[in-house]
């Protein structure tokens, strides 16, 4: 019994402590729901390419928001499905929108960054907002980011939100990954008091910057050729001394990231390696190992049920049978949490080992492409940058 429990003490142990990290985070809900006086004018940028089923909602949304000064820049990136025509449309001769034709892109620019780039570039406001298209604005939102911002006196300030989950992919697959993001960075707080630089990470679903913190680092052109530009944007404006923090929102932001299989893979195959490389800690060694530490959070999550199903079959020791049952039960718990933090059907937390499985090919694809990255029809070549250890 004893050797059992200690064989299986890592999924008992690591899910616990993960669990406890995830609890320690502030919320936005915390801030006022009212705008704060002498509101500062906000320009929300929005980069949007071939977004036509996403724009309009978004239009909505951050329009009919309590936050009246603002201005919102939708810049259209080149899109061939009218996503331009449909934001005019959503937006009903507003005449805080603005729609912005994105130019051609340049030279070693990802076209994110260059998207946010222009939109910065036609904005006024002394807070910038850049969210995307697929993104939910709750009516509070703004007012109670600005009134963070003002009140801790930030440089940026970036929102987690609510994943919505609508098909039986996106309840299997997603939940794998936001757990091995939880795994990593824990709640918060840990991210927001941790005095490292690789340790800072920012949602690119929704994140506020001050024009002034955002003009002295060089914008986006700081971050031009990262795949996760959300992160590298963070890690810069940390180093150059502006305090940023991250909080979560799920009662103020909702994202819908993807919607099919295909979407999920080629979504997350761009990131996960080439983004997650450049956040790693410990400069080149860091980014050296990462490909294994990649896939070492799927190989540990298939591992006791293979275990437990081989052992099965083989008549492997008592004491082996037991401590992957052990794994398995402990898994199917940890699991049920994750689904009921993620506000997704429980029963497919059963189906661990599938999502497991379908993050493992994943990671193993990214991880075959290397530097190579393709996201809506652009392809593109990273490199790789080692995070600054600290201010």
């Amino acid at each position: 019994m004893g050797i059992a429990f200690a064989v299986a003490s890592p999924w008992i142990v690591g899910p616990l402590a993960t669990i406890w990290r995830v609890r320690r985070s502030r919320d936005l809900r915390d801030e006022p729901g009212t705008p704060p006086p002498n509101a500062p004018l906000v320009s929300v940028i929005v980069p949007a390419r071939n977004e036509r089923r996403n724009i309009e909602s978004c239009v909505r949304a951050v329009l009919d928001g309590d936050y009246r000064d603002i201005e919102l820049i939708i810049v259209d990136d080149r899109s061939t499905d009218g996503t331009a025509d449909a934001a005019r449309l959503a937006a009903g001769g507003d005449a805080r929108v603005r729609i912005v034709e994105n130019p051609e892109l340049p030279e070693g620019w990802f076209g994110k960054p260059w998207a946010c780039a222009t939109g910065a570039a036609n904005a006024h406001g002394q807070i910038l907002c850049f969210t995307d298209a697929d993104a939910r604005h709750g009516p509070h939102l703004i007012a109670r980011a600005v009134t963070a911002m003002i009140g801790r006196d930030l440089g940026m300030l970036s929102v987690a939100g609510h994943q919505e989950l609508g098909s039986f992919w996106e309840r299997i697959v997603q939940p794998q990954v936001f757990w091995m993001l939880a795994t990593r960075y824990g709640g918060t707080d840990a991210i927001n008091a941790s005095p490292r630089a690789w340790d800072k990470i920012a949602n690119g679903q929704c994140i506020f910057v001050r024009r002034a913190a955002y003009d002295a680092i060089g914008g986006h052109g700081a971050v031009h050729d990262r795949v996760a530009e959300d992160v590298a944007l963070a890690q810069r404006l940390f180093s150059a001394g502006q305090r940023t923090e991250l909080v979560l929102g799920e009662e103020d932001l909702t994202t819908r990231m993807y919607t099919s299989l295909g979407e999920i893979m080629a979504g997350w195959r761009k990131n996960v390696f080439a983004g997650g490389r450049d956040a790693m800690p410990w400069g080149r060694i860091g980014q050296i190992i990462f490909p294994a530490l990649l896939l070492t959070s799927p190989v540990l999550t298939a591992l006791p049920p293979i275990v437990l199903a081989a052992a099965s079959l083989m008549g492997a020791p008592p004491w082996l049978v037991l401590a992957a049952s052990i794994a398995v039960i402990a898994e199917v718990a940890t699991w049920v949490a994750v689904y009921r933090w993620m506000r997704a059907p429980i029963r497919y937390a059963l189906l661990f080992p599938l999502g497991a499985a379908v993050f493992a090919v994943i990671a193993i694809q990214a991880i075959a492409r290397g530097a190579r990255v393709e996201w809506k029809g652009r392809a593109y070549v990273t490199t790789s940058r080692a995070p600054r250890t600290s201010r």
